[in-house]
């Protein structure tokens, strides 16, 4: 009896230990599905999702800090800053063509190369200086043309069709008396008959006829012909001291020898002595009356 009770009892503790392998291999296995699923998960490449970009460039949106436009006064106001940025783009155009810059500029630049020194002074120099002066020779003209078309228009006196016209009858004033102080007059009739067609006989032009796109070009012409003439003036005393130089090193045998390397201390003794920098700028100043 006994030894059957002892064999019914090592079989029950042989069923309950496979139970017990069972049940923890079992867990195993799930424990293993559920620690590799998130790794598989990461694994996997996943799609990308589209992004909506509204402004891909990365401009700005100015629309919100303009008003929206209800009639043709209120387009105009609303594309005041475009005007304002073409304006100020074309800035150095202005300077350059409608001024006294270029016959200011163009005859440093000659005086320059009459002295010989190549790079002095620099041309940063000559720039700030020609924009100095033509700021002398253009505040009374720029100040016409503030009081004006400017000044009105700030203060609601006047539209803007009428300003401009107003105000830039002054530099149209300034650009016909030095084009007639010179006596360039056919460069006027040149740019007016090429977009108008040949003028008739015995016709003569008014200032009020004449555009302003045909204007400048003209005044532009006109300045760089006075620009020369006075540069060749300037050019005379250099020239006879570079054929004074090269003939007195011929005479003596040294033909080697740069004549403008022996001239240069000589032209710039003769223009410091002569004070050439008042000379020549004075001369410019007074040419414009």
């Amino acid at each position: 009896m006994r030894a059957e009770r002892e064999g019914e009892r090592a079989g029950n503790v042989n069923r309950a230990g496979l139970r017990a392998v069972r049940t923890l291999a079992a867990a195993s296995v799930i424990l293993v599905a559920l620690v590799a699923a998130p790794a598989s998960a990461q694994d996997t490449p996943s799609a990308p999702r589209a992004i909506q970009v509204d402004n891909p460039l990365g401009i700005p949106d100015v629309t919100g800090l303009v008003p929206a436009a209800k009639d043709g006064a209120g387009v105009s106001a609303s594309l005041r800053i475009l005007v304002m940025l073409t304006v100020l783009s074309l800035a150095p155009s202005i300077l350059i063509m409608m001024t006294s810059f270029t016959r200011i500029m163009v005859v440093l630049a000659l005086l320059r190369q009459a002295i010989g020194a190549q790079q002095l002074p620099p041309g940063q120099v000559l720039v700030g200086l020609s924009l100095i002066m033509t700021m002398l020779v253009m505040a009374p003209t720029w100040q016409k043309m503030k009081a004006e078309g400017v000044d009105p228009y700030l203060e609601g006196r006047m539209d803007q069709a009428t300003a401009l016209e107003r105000g830039s009858a002054p530099l149209r004033e300034f650009m016909f008396r030095q084009i007639e102080a010179a006596g360039n007059e056919e460069n006027v009739y040149l740019f007016t008959e090429y977009s108008r067609g040949p003028l008739p006989d015995g016709a003569e032009l008014k200032r009020d006829d004449v555009r302003l796109t045909e204007l400048v070009p003209a005044f532009v012409l006109s300045e760089l012909k006075t620009a020369f003439v006075m540069g060749f003036k300037i050019y005379l005393p250099f020239l006879v001291i570079d054929m004074v130089i090269a003939s007195i090193l011929i005479s003596m045998g040294m033909m080697m020898l740069p004549p403008v390397l022996i001239s240069l201390p000589f032209k710039l003794m003769l223009f410091v002595l002569a004070d050439g920098w008042g000379m020549v700028v004075g001369s410019l100043l007074h040419s414009f009356g």
